[in-house]
């Protein structure tokens, strides 16, 4: 018996390992998630702590990604308004608009004046006598345009000696003087036509010709006798008067006869009979600039009050809520927008002058457009003395954006840092899993190896019942688990 029992003990502890194929089987617990809830547990703190504030954080750079994006559309409106000249507008218009149109620049001032074009300026044509047709010999030699005091000497030769040859050599010469040709043909034959590019009386074209054969000739101007083209326009100066005063222009584009204002002739005026030029402010622009800095200014104070505000109706504040850095901001933009400008006679002395004040419930710029149109029409200039110049408004609102969103802003470093501080939490959660998988795996380790003994005790009670029970039956095998599992061991 002694020898039965040493024989079984030996297969039985040779064995053990080999009765265990995945956990829990030997103490019928359910191991992994035992491992899976105490882990949990055991990381739970701190991986509950580094969620919430990478979630703290990414609202931090979303809220100042939403800043900064309204900061720039309030910054792409001070253009308009940083210079006085630019939002002081004038508008030109000609009463009658056959006769002249007309442009202003920063230097127009308001006024009426009188126009009357007697004549516009011209540039000269000549014209050939008719030939047969284009491809028609005329000669050879060289054939010397001059326009003005511009001129060029044109080979002719057998290549080019016809008609619509010379005209395609002086349309292609290298240092044309400012004269195109073309070929026209009536009913009286092909003529040859050169037209100057450039008007004005000094600029007449003159024609001459040498060597070849002589048949250039009759394309020189002034002709030579009967022989030669014929001036079909002269070159003329545009000649006009402004209040009764004569005025000459070598062109029909004039500038300088008007401060700040550009006269574009179209036409020759009746007989003593002028047309009105009328200069005033335009207000249109300006107004639609102003409109628009308001808006986006509103914007720019309505993403304050909601990133650094507190809703007591939800008791939710916002990402930034007491943040030093937007609290700064908006002090000093307040501070701008509030400001009135001592010493100033021209009545318009504050954004309030215009018809701009916050409103004190909402905290939201209100704009009266009758008080602004009515400021823009009375004196435009002050209006934008007050939000242009080295002192505006809107410059000091640009040095205070470019403060913080600019290159090296405030907003660059802050953004820096937070995302400094998210790849800190990333590396710490990383370091979490890797210690929350450590601990797992010891877990795992610890509770497999008592799986392992629980198995073994069920094996050695199961050999013991049925060396010392040997008329029990197999069935109850099962129960002696139980009895194991309770403490008691059958004999």
């Amino acid at each position: 018996m002694s020898s039965a029992v040493n024989s079984s003990t030996a297969a039985s502890s040779s064995t053990p390992s080999s009765l265990i194929t995945s956990t829990g089987i030997g103490s019928g617990l359910d191991i992994s998630a035992i491992v899976s809830s105490l882990t949990s547990a055991y990381g739970a703190a701190q991986t509950n702590e580094l969620s919430a504030e990478q979630t703290s954080l990414n609202a931090q750079v979303s809220a100042f990604g939403t800043f900064s994006s309204a900061l720039s559309t309030l910054q792409a409106t001070l253009s308009s308004l940083e210079t006085p000249s630019t939002l002081a507008g004038y508008d030109a218009t000609v009463a009658d608009k056959t006769i002249a149109s007309a442009s202003t620049s920063s230097a127009a001032v308001p006024g009426q004046y009188s126009l009357e074009v007697q004549n516009l300026a011209t540039a000269a044509s000549l014209s050939s006598a008719p030939v047969a047709s284009g491809a028609t010999t005329i000669g050879t030699g060289a054939l010397n345009i001059t326009v003005g005091n511009a001129s060029t000497s044109i080979s002719i030769d057998s290549t080019n000696d016809t008609l619509s040859g010379i005209a395609s050599a002086i349309n292609s010469a290298p240092n044309n003087p400012g004269v195109t040709a073309s070929v026209i043909t009536t009913t009286a034959g092909a003529r040859l036509v050169l037209s100057g590019t450039v008007t004005g009386a000094a600029n007449s074209i003159a024609v001459s010709e040498s060597g070849g054969d002589g048949g250039l000739a009759a394309l020189v101007y002034p002709p030579s006798g009967t022989i030669g083209l014929t001036q079909t326009q002269a070159a003329t100066d545009a000649n006009y008067s402004i209040n009764g005063y004569p005025a000459t222009s070598a062109n029909n584009v004039v500038s300088g006869a008007i401060s700040g204002v550009t006269l574009d002739l179209l036409g020759q005026s009746a007989a003593n009979t002028p047309t009105t030029l009328t200069i005033s402010a335009d207000t249109t622009a300006a107004s639609t600039s102003i409109g628009t800095f308001v808006t986006a200014a509103n914007g720019v104070l309505s993403a304050i009050q909601t990133l650094g505000g507190y809703d007591a109706s939800t008791q939710t504040a916002g990402p930034l809520n007491g943040n030093a850095t937007l609290e700064s901001f908006q002090n000093q933009l307040e501070n701008i927008l509030g400001q009135v400008k001592s010493g100033n006679t021209s009545g318009v002395a504050s954004l309030a002058d215009i018809g701009i004040a916050a409103d004190a419930n909402t905290g939201q710029l209100d704009s009266n457009s009758t008080t602004l149109n009515n400021a823009l029409s009375a004196n435009l200039t002050a209006v934008g003395n007050l939000l242009g110049g080295k002192n505006g408004i809107a410059t000091q609102l640009n040095t205070l954006i470019n403060q913080y969103s600019g290159p090296g802003g405030l907003l660059s470093s802050i953004n820096q840092g937070l995302q400094s501080s998210l790849s800190n939490v990333s590396q710490q959660q990383t370091a979490l899993q890797a210690d929350l998988a450590t601990y797992s795996a010891t877990l795992t380790s610890q509770y497999n190896a008592m799986d392992a003994a629980v198995a073994s005790l069920k094996e050695t009670q199961t050999y013991l019942n049925a060396e010392f029970n040997p008329n029990q039956s197999s069935s109850s095998s099962s129960s002696s688990t139980s009895s194991l599992s309770g403490g008691t061991l059958g004999t």
